[in-house]
């Protein structure tokens, strides 16, 4: 029996992790490394043999407990902790301590390509820790329409960004949630490899704009501005300074790089297509549409 720990468990990746691990017949015992299980507990009301463990990123002494007895860890990056030294380099020095060797990170596309990134950063700590990996290094999620976009599109009716005319290949967190958990299952088939998982369509703002705006009621527009003015924005808006960075290295970088490639690694691994925008916006459609 391997012990899986899933960081960031009520987050939506980490959610979707647990709920397609549930699915699959092995006797993997799942715990859930969140920082307050009551309310872990019903966020995952329907899944009764989970296991839970007191675990956050930002408090150090929760480290060594929520490590004890773990074989493998389902590893992601919260969006506010940009600061990787801080966090991240004892966490992963406890994580060799306690001899896990087995992890799969959540990271994203291109990673390699950028040293400025904190997922480079998490990746390069990693490695050079000499711990097993699988970096799962996924494409522009879908769910950013429906969360961190989705208060300027409900209450503006836009998405404001500093992407220009760039082209983000778009992805579904339900099929990297299933694509980390058979990662997570059969780790050995994959180890120590860096693998993208992407959705089928390259598409930049301006156009799932209008696709968004054939679907639903109450359009929305899409403002493209500089990064100074999206900065200034965000300040007023209460973002928190790391966050907003994070935001703008995500969204103005693709500016000055190639499209995005189109991997199929997904449809190999489950023997099915990844969700396509159409879908997804129709299966989301009463959030978007909410004014």
């Amino acid at each position: 029996m391997n012990n899986i720990l899933i960081t960031g468990a009520t987050g939506n990746v980490g959610f979707e992790v647990i709920r397609f691990l549930t699915k699959i017949d092995s006797s993997n015992r799942i715990v859930a490394g969140v920082r307050n299980i009551e309310k872990a507990k019903n966020v995952f009301k329907d899944y009764p043999d989970l296991a839970y463990t007191h675990f956050d990123f930002e408090d150090f002494d929760t480290f060594d407990s929520a490590l004890k007895g773990i074989d493998k860890i389902f590893l992601l990056r919260p969006p506010p902790i940009s600061d990787i030294d801080k966090y991240f380099k004892p966490l992963i020095s406890k994580i060799k301590e306690k001899n896990i060797t087995q992890i799969v990170f959540l990271s994203v596309q291109g990673a390699e390509k950028s040293k400025v990134i904190p997922h480079n950063k998490i990746e390069r700590l990693i490695s050079e820790n000499g711990l097993d990996f699988i970096f799962l290094r996924p494409s522009y999620f879908m769910q950013n329409l429906t969360t961190t976009l989705i208060e300027d599109i409900q209450t503006k009716r836009e998405i404001i960004l500093p992407s220009g005319n760039a082209k983000f290949n778009w992805i579904d967190i339900e099929n990297i949630g299933e694509a980390g958990a058979i990662l997570l299952d059969k780790f050995g088939d994959y180890k120590n490899q860096a693998i993208e998982i992407t959705g089928l369509e390259n598409e930049n703002f301006e156009t799932v704009t209008e696709l968004i705006n054939s679907l639903i009621d109450n359009p929305i527009k899409y403002r493209n501005v500089n990064p100074l003015k999206f900065f200034r924005i965000k300040k007023r808006e209460g973002m928190v300074k790391g966050m907003i960075i994070v935001m703008i290295l995500l969204h103005f970088l693709p500016r000055f790089q190639k499209e995005p490639r189109i991997s199929d690694f997904y449809e190999r691994l489950t023997g099915k297509k990844p969700t396509d925008l159409k879908t997804f916006i129709e299966r989301e459609k009463e959030s978007i549409d909410k004014q």
